[in-house]
């Protein structure tokens, strides 16, 4: 990320933010720099024509941002093994990597249009200023302070000044599921407005009612860990152990659990550890430092 001095310096220049990767700067200029900011990954070589069209629109693109966002350009003649564990099969291949993690991805040249589109979805990704902050605010603290009934007219209260206020709707469902009421938490959900439906916001809420309703069905705790020790394979045992631990509130052994499942077969029942692992990530705040550790985790068993 850009660093903020007490002296003067020099306007940050399109090398700053926007850079040739290799395998062996990989992990740290894209998996590791996304934490901090949205990093765009294009994947070209020297023989293709479309790349060279698309690939100067994409760096225009990033550079008007000026640093929000980043991009990292990989050669897949000279770095086959990232585009083969990114399972890249043709040229161009874009994709956008968030938190540690890919979050979306195109193939194929665009028109500017949609390449406008692509960036700026994932800088509002990042995280942009809602408005209504201190009302907002004032929401977030009455769930926090077990206040559901104020906390949901106020969220409501917003929603019908700033009716695509993504925050708003989010922590309106989140305050249903604090109440128990997860009837009205996915009423709300489905009312989210198509324009915010893919924030990070409703994205986290949408996780937290998948888990919330997870957790009415799980099994006891002692059965599905004598399962999982008189068989360590037994998948199926381990993502419902990960299930009824985060059902529990043990949300790290959770997440423990999932992370041995997918280092133990990253393609049973179609990645459904991993899938589980970013339901919980979701339903968690992008900073909350048991994320990131995990997201790390989660990137060095993919890209080692």
């Amino acid at each position: 990320m850009l660093t903020l001095g007490s002296e003067p310096a020099a306007a940050p220049t399109t090398s700053d933010f926007i850079k040739d990767v290799t395998e062996a700067d990989f992990l740290a200029e894209v998996v590791q720099k996304s934490m901090e900011v949205p990093v765009i990954v294009d994947f070209w070589a020297p023989w293709c024509g479309p790349c060279k069209t698309l690939g100067p629109q994409l760096e225009a693109e990033v550079a008007r941002h000026k640093g929000r966002v980043r991009m990292a350009k990989v050669n897949v003649d000279e770095n086959q093994m990232i585009a083969g564990q990114l399972r890249v099969q043709s040229i161009p291949t874009v994709y956008a990597f968030f938190q540690g993690q890919p979050v979306d991805a195109f193939q194929g040249a665009v028109p500017p249009s949609q390449i406008k589109q692509f960036v700026e979805k994932l800088i509002a990704l990042g995280g942009d200023d809602g408005g209504l902050a201190d009302a907002l605010a004032a929401a977030e603290a009455m769930l926090e302070e077990g206040a559901h009934g104020d906390a949901l007219e106020t969220f409501a209260a917003i929603i019908g000044e700033e009716p695509e206020s993504a925050d708003a709707w989010g922590g309106l469902i989140r305050a249903n599921l604090a109440a128990g009421d997860d009837a009205a938490a996915a009423e709300a959900l489905d009312q989210v407005p198509a324009a915010i439906a893919r924030t990070a916001q409703i994205e986290a809420a949408r996780a937290q009612l998948q888990l919330a309703r997870q957790a009415q069905n799980a099994g006891p705790l002692g059965d599905l860990q004598a399962r999982v020790q008189a068989d360590p394979d037994d998948q199926q045992a381990r993502l419902e152990l990960a299930q009824a631990l985060h059902a529990a509130g043990d949300v790290e052994q959770a997440i423990d659990v999932l992370l041995d499942s997918f280092r133990r077969d990253r393609d049973w029942n179609d990645g459904a550890a991993k899938a589980q692992l970013f339901t919980i990530f979701d339903s968690l705040k992008p900073n909350d430092p048991l994320v990131q550790k995990s997201r790390r985790r989660l990137s060095s068993m993919i890209f080692s």
